[in-house]
């Protein structure tokens, strides 16, 4: 990464200078990435085996029609060439490892590397879901005692780590709220969901078997309570808030929101992704929620992205603790831990086994390594991050709410559009200066998005270069915006059709015809 905005606009001139070589290169390796499959050729190996030295056995004898009559169209190469062609994509990679991922809402914080190795303790990773449950003590002590941390941050009185992702969580937790209304004799119609809410909530609830009704906020970014309490009637099953929202604003009258529901019936349900904002200041359950879910892949730092895995457990309160999956863990009466699998109420299993104990084992490093101070730490620096980014650019990008923001920042793009250039455009450009773009376009409340979260990973240093490189490319977008709109330039594939991309997806390589 440059050290400062100069050095990385010369790095840029000197790009310039050195296009045509730079496109040629990047065409050729391209060219070889794509045409890998291609560069096959008949009898290259990238092994060889020992001399046979058992009888030779006819597989078809043994297997019969399974057999098959080929190897399959796979590509023959030389170990060489394989290698090559990893260790490039590799490089081709960006990575919380090599520099800042201010991916709002999406707490993409570095993950440390003790918690990879405690997850590899082999006793860990090779504990098997059907050994017996005498032999699996130590992995219902990770399972219980993170539980039980999880609990205490959150404050709430029962939890289940079994579901696989956040949105998975959510869906786990609407499986309670309607299991509770059933057992009251009525499942009831609709569930209330914000414009500030993250976008798997009303889907979550569409899956559910709700009507999605949305609640727009106030001008603050805020629940409007006097929309609330018009909404709000017999029929609702539960208002999905999450908090702190999609712009960073934490919901200052959150407890009177949990009155009005809680007046009519209805429970609340707090989407807590953004529980990195909130970890060891205040809980949850202190505030009237009902049920809520947490991603241990993003406030408590396992390996997030790329499609998994992940892991979204679901705290409640008493009252929905019967609805909980099954099974359980619990103590025995020789004081051992077991899994309980008695449970008429239960919703049922939602996920395979336990759900993933490689992350609990990661999150629970994490939390112990850290205690209670440290989580603290973690979140005032999370909180201090978000808003030196705030304060150093609220005079270069349009900021649509003045409300005190936590964890993350959501910016406009007006002022840049108004020169033709939208954030998606600034986004790209952000990639010559070497960081990874911020999350464009969401939340839908604001127009233009640019939604930045540092997370407490960062240094100051690393924030200034951030900041100098956004104002470096708001100056380019008076000055230079063809220099935006072609962007990214430092790159080996330049700007993509994103439309063709989207509508023609290549997914997998297809041999060439005969």
């Amino acid at each position: 990464m440059a050290t400062t905005v100069q050095d990385a606009q010369q790095a840029e001139d000197k790009g310039r200078k050195f296009a045509g070589i730079r496109t040629k290169v990047s065409s050729h390796l391209s060219q070889n990435e794509a045409l890998v499959f291609e560069k096959s050729s008949p009898g290259k190996k990238g092994y060889k085996l020992p001399t046979l030295d058992v009888p030779e056995v006819d597989a078809s004898a043994v297997l019969g029609g399974a057999v098959r009559k080929d190897a399959g169209c796979l590509p023959e190469l030389s170990e060489i060439e394989i290698i090559r062609h990893f260790t490039r994509l590799s490089t081709w990679n960006y990575a919380i490892d090599l520099g800042m991922y201010p991916l709002g809402s999406c707490t993409m914080k570095y993950n440390p590397r003790v918690n990879e190795f405690v997850s590899r303790i082999e006793g860990i990773a090779e504990a098997h879901p059907y050994q017996p449950e005498s032999l699996s003590q130590g992995a219902l002590k990770v399972i219980r005692q993170l539980q039980d941390c999880l609990l205490d941050i959150t404050g709430m009185d029962a939890i289940t780590l079994q579901p696989a992702a956040g949105a998975h969580g959510e869906f786990t937790g609407i499986l309670l709220v309607r299991a509770y209304h059933q057992s009251k004799g009525n499942p009831r119609r609709k569930i209330l969901i914000p414009d500030s809410a993250h976008g798997t909530n009303p889907a979550t609830a569409a899956q559910c078997g709700y009507e999605v009704q949305n609640l727009k906020s106030n001008a603050l970014g805020m629940v409007d309570l006097a929309a609330l309490e018009q909404m709000v009637d017999e029929d609702t099953a539960a208002l999905m808030l999450t908090n702190p929202s999609t712009i960073g604003v934490f919901e200052a009258e959150i407890h009177k929101v949990a009155e009005i529901l809680h007046a009519k019936g209805a429970l609340l349900y707090m989407d807590g992704a953004n529980m990195n904002a909130l970890v060891g200041k205040t809980r949850p359950g202190d505030f009237g929620v009902d049920v809520m879910h947490l991603n241990l892949h993003k406030t408590f730092s396992t390996p997030h992205g790329g499609g998994g895995p992940g892991s979204g457990p679901v705290a409640c309160k008493k009252m929905l603790e019967p609805f909980l999956p099954t099974p359980i863990v619990e103590k025995a009466p020789d004081g051992s831990l077991r899994f309980n699998y008695d449970r008429p109420q239960s919703v049922g299993r939602v996920r395979m086994f336990y759900g993933n104990f490689g992350m609990f084992v990661r999150a629970l490093a994490y939390i112990l390594a850290n205690g209670p101070d440290g989580l603290r730490q973690t979140t005032e620096d999370a909180v201090l991050n978000a808003n030196y980014i705030r304060k150093n650019l609220e005079d270069t990008l349009e900021l649509p709410f003045k409300t005190p923001t936590l964890h993350e920042v959501c910016f406009s793009d007006r002022r840049q559009a108004a020169k033709g250039i939208k954030t998606g455009d600034m986004a790209k450009r952000l990639i010559d200066y070497g960081f990874h773009p911020y999350t464009v376009s969401f939340p839908h409340i604001v127009s233009g998005a640019l939604m930045i979260e540092p997370t407490e990973s960062e240094s100051v240093e690393e924030l200034d270069l951030f900041i100098d490189a956004m104002k470096q490319i708001a100056r380019e977008a008076e000055e230079n915006p063809e220099l935006i709109l072609s962007a990214p330039h430092a790159t080996r594939i330049s700007r993509l059709d994103e439309v063709g991309a989207a509508r023609r997806p290549v997914l997998r390589w297809k041999p060439k015809a005969e």
